[in-house]
């Protein structure tokens, strides 16, 4: 029979952090599938305990609240720091999957919970540009450029390499809209002749 008694906030962390070391070591291996679900289930105990941390401490039974009218600063807890590795890391796992649409969405939670991922900030960037949202692309990390200068070769080159990709759906695209526009050209001077 299972027991009644509800899992602590340190054990839900302990046990995310179980599924977090196995998530990476099968990254590591190649396994990216594995690793999805392991942060999956990491992310599934981590998820709300701030919110569980933040009510005990309403009741008395933590760090008693800030005095009225104090400015708080948010101090970054244990909890946030494993969800925000957890995402940028499903993040690269969504990219080696060529998902790039769950790339940029779990690159985008890691960085609301640290905008100083620089890891995640690129994903996000090559996540965008791969779904053809080039100019959020660069946007995107040229802002990575100007926060983390010892990323700015590798962003240049991904905004380099999107280019290149962008200008070729370009040329592909007036190529279609050229024989469109022969094609209905076309159409109608034979409608012309026929009447």
């Amino acid at each position: 029979m299972a027991s009644s008694n509800p899992i602590s906030a340190e054990e839900k962390i302990a046990t995310a952090k179980q599924h977090k070391d196995v998530a990476d070591q099968a990254f590591k291996a190649g396994n990216t599938k594995d690793a999805l679900r392991s942060y999956h289930q990491a992310l599934l105990y981590l998820l709300g305990l701030d919110k569980y941390v933040t009510s005990m401490q309403g009741l008395g039974m933590g760090a008693p609240p800030p005095p009225a009218g104090e400015e708080v600063k948010q101090e970054r807890t244990e909890i946030d720091e494993i969800v925000e590795k957890v995402y940028a890391n499903m993040s690269a796992c969504h990219i080696k999957h060529s998902n790039w649409q769950r790339a940029a969405e779990t690159a985008e939670k890691a960085l609301a919970e640290n905008d100083k991922n620089y890891k995640a900030m690129f994903r996000k960037g090559k996540a965008l540009g791969e779904q053809g949202y080039f100019e959020r692309a660069v946007k995107v990390l040229e802002d990575l450029k100007s926060k983390s200068p010892e990323d700015a070769a590798a962003a240049d080159a991904e905004i380099t390499r999107l280019r290149i990709i962008d200008n070729e759906r370009e040329r592909v695209h007036k190529q279609k809209m050229k024989g469109f526009l022969k094609q209905k050209s076309l159409s109608v001077t034979e409608e012309s002749i026929n009447s």
